[in-house]
């Protein structure tokens, strides 16, 4: 019997951002990286949902003003969240 393959989070990160472009359908990125465009759908989805969730996360990391080492096609990014109490005037 056959396993099934599993993709390591840094190869995911790498293919999601590719479909969310909208440069290439999800048959030739699947064709590029070797997996199934349902695969390449999930991942996209599983970015977007959890993207949504560090911009609008509320706590510590939002306190602090940014959330750190969100890793994208192995380049590590920092983003800036500006504050919601209105202090902010270019908001």
């Amino acid at each position: 019997m056959t396993t099934r393959k599993q993709h390591k989070p840094e190869f995911k990160a790498r293919v999601a951002p590719e479909s969310l472009k909208g440069e290439q359908t999800l048959t030739t990125l699947a064709s590029r990286f070797g997996v199934h465009p349902t695969m390449i759908q999930q991942w996209k989805k599983a970015l977007v949902e959890d993207a949504s969730g560090v911009v609008f996360a509320r706590g510590a990391a939002s306190k602090a003003g940014e959330v750190d080492a969100w890793q994208i096609e192995g380049h590590a990014s920092t983003i800036e969240l500006s504050p919601t109490d209105g202090s902010n005037p270019s908001c």
